[in-house]
């Protein structure tokens, strides 16, 4: 009479191994470092990706940078490069070029942010600012010719810093850049001058 309860106790013992293994396995999954599993993205409080840009950023007003913000860091980032470019110029019904208007680099990967209208003396210590299509440093914001553009601020976690660059072109970073990226971002503004065709 004895044998039904000794299985059912034997049965019960021999699973509480697989619970216990099914436990540790979720506790694991849930303490996950979240710098490994969420993906690099970039935004801002002045507009929405794909919207436009406000003209306080632009040569029609303060042209001043849009406050940005980034999440998702890859482990292992040494730096960030941050590039604002414009692939519609002069007119984006017959685009010819892409106009540089920011370029940044050494970011360090503890840094989640840029405030609003950042100058070379706001920047993160140890920052490396390039050379726009202006020729010089620090940002230009949209000033289109001609028609509605769009502009991409392009963020890149890489697993070095850019050494004796000076204040090198986009080319030169983007060169430097290669074989080190381990994460890529984007966030788009358009802006066309009131009246502009």
């Amino acid at each position: 009479m004895e044998t039904q309860p000794r299985i059912l106790e034997l049965r019960r013992s021999s699973l509480l191994p697989l619970l216990a293994i099914g436990w540790a396995a979720w506790g694991s999954g849930t303490a996950a470092d979240p710098r490994k599993e969420a993906s690099l993205q970039i935004a801002s409080t002045a507009f929405a990706d794909g919207g436009r840009i406000p003209a306080r950023h632009t040569c029609d007003g303060k042209d001043i940078s849009p406050p940005l913000t980034w999440t998702g860091i890859p482990a292992g980032t040494k730096s960030l490069v941050l590039i604002v470019d414009d692939p519609d110029a002069p007119d984006p019904a017959a685009p010819r070029m892409t106009w540089v208007h920011w370029i940044l680099f050494n970011l360090p990967p503890d840094a989640f942010g840029l405030p609003e209208g950042v100058g070379s003396g706001g920047l993160p210590e140890g920052t490396g600012e390039g050379i726009n299509d202006w020729r010089r440093t620090g940002y230009g914001g949209p000033c289109p010719p001609v028609g509605r553009h769009r502009y991409f601020f392009k963020l890149y976690a890489l697993d070095t810093q850019l050494e004796d660059l000076g204040a090198p072109s986009k080319d030169k970073v983007v060169a430097a850049m290669e074989g080190h990226i381990l994460a890529r971002a984007e966030l788009v503004g358009t802006y066309q001058k009131e009246g502009g065709r």
